[in-house]
């Protein structure tokens, strides 16, 4: 029986063939490392939601959240987490209402993505006081009749509390544009400065 003759290119495809089918196990466990570092899709309502583990420090307290990789820091605290105090204005970080501190420096929590905090500490209004003891801000806030209906408050507030760890001067002009990302719609800004001054002159 005659040998099977071998051409250049049959020898070549078979090599490569060969090749090929040596390698697919690293290339598949490394496809398979890369998606299990991934978000998890969820298919709802004819499109896929991507769902992620966060761990975060929320008021002190650490604990993992999993949520769609679409939902704000405004979102999380409120609706996922029950914490009403942080406020939805305007949606679109020009108001203040939900001001929030992230490590300690005030940040817009509607205008930033959950998953982009792992690791982060975040505080809210609700983190502020402790028990029936207020924030000496809050205090100062209800001394100096700073707000009217209240809605930006809470947003006032923490901006207010991240504003003391800030150079900022000590004139009315200058407490005033520190806080100008907050917007008071009822014009409680004289008592909402005496407020912050009064903190920030026993501070």
């Amino acid at each position: 029986m005659d040998s099977p003759r071998w051409s250049r290119r049959k020898f070549l495809q078979t090599a490569a063939a060969t090749g090929a089918v040596s390698v697919l196990p690293s290339v598949e466990a490394k496809l398979l490392e890369q998606q299990a570092a991934q978000p998890n899709a969820i298919a709802s309502g004819g499109e896929q939601v991507y769902r992620q583990k966060v761990l975060l420090t929320i008021n002190g307290k650490k604990q993992t959240v999993d949520v769609d990789t679409r939902t704000t820091v405004l979102d999380l605290v409120r609706e996922d987490l029950a914490m009403p105090g942080t406020k939805k204005g305007c949606d679109h970080g020009q108001c203040g209402a939900c001001t929030v501190l992230v490590n300690g420096r005030r940040v817009n929590s509607c205008m930033t993505l959950a998953v982009m905090h792992a690791g982060d500490e975040i505080t809210t209004v609700e983190g502020l006081g402790s028990g029936d003891q207020l924030h000496p801000m809050q205090a100062a806030f209800v001394e100096h009749d700073a707000f009217q209906c209240g809605y930006c408050t809470p947003g006032q507030i923490v901006s207010a509390v991240g504003l003391l760890k800030e150079p900022c001067g000590l004139s009315d002009d200058d407490v005033r544009e520190c806080m100008s990302g907050n917007i008071c719609r009822c014009g409680a800004y004289p008592n909402i400065v005496a407020a912050v001054k009064a903190v920030r002159g026993k501070a």
